[in-house]
């Protein structure tokens, strides 16, 4: 009888350490994924924060305007849950927009017109939310994708000017050409 009493308080010792080793496995595992997570979070915060310097000091942004727009990654979970999902949208939302300012920025070069760039990226910042609670998900699913759509300006090849430029040089060329096989034939 003893025996049985001694192998039974042993067998519960034994599945009392092993589920201690599961929980703790367990525990770790969920630690390491909000590390994971948090992890990307940060990089999406200073991945914003490193192109805001950087359209700064391009001239197209206010250093004023940098906390306001890095306010659009540091808010992002304050009313949305934290899921993967939610992180994805994220990245995706930040990437957005640096693209756009990307994009619109090497068309400033071309164009000449980063002033234009500048009035439009200070009424971007205007229109964003003051109070954290509003940038919840109507602002980042609805509202900040139609702000950064206006940020966007129409492509360099469709502006009329340089179409209406590369006509007349096509003309220019073609005249030209027809020019020196009269020359030829003649």
């Amino acid at each position: 009888m003893t025996y049985v009493v001694f192998f039974a308080i042993l067998l519960l010792i034994t599945l009392l350490g092993t589920y201690l080793v599961i929980e703790n496995n367990r525990r770790n595992a969920r630690e390491a994924e909000k590390k994971l997570f948090n992890n990307r979070v940060a990089e999406v915060t200073n991945n914003l924060k490193v192109k805001l310097n950087y359209f700064c000091e391009a001239h197209v942004l206010r250093p004023k305007y940098i906390p306001r727009l890095q306010v659009i990654a540091s808010n992002f979970f304050v009313v949305q849950p934290h899921s993967d999902e939610n992180l994805l949208y994220l990245e995706g939302i930040v990437e957005s927009f640096i693209s756009t300012v990307n994009s619109e920025l090497t068309k400033s070069f071309v164009t000449g017109e980063r002033d234009k760039l500048a009035d439009q990226l200070s009424l971007f910042v205007a229109e964003l939310p003051y109070a954290g609670i509003e940038y919840n998900h109507a602002f980042y699913y609805e509202i900040l994708p139609s702000l950064i759509k206006t940020l966007e300006s129409p492509d360099i090849s469709n502006e009329p000017d340089i179409i209406e430029k590369e006509d007349d040089k096509e003309q220019d060329d073609s005249q030209s050409h027809s020019f020196t096989q009269q020359l030829n034939v003649g």
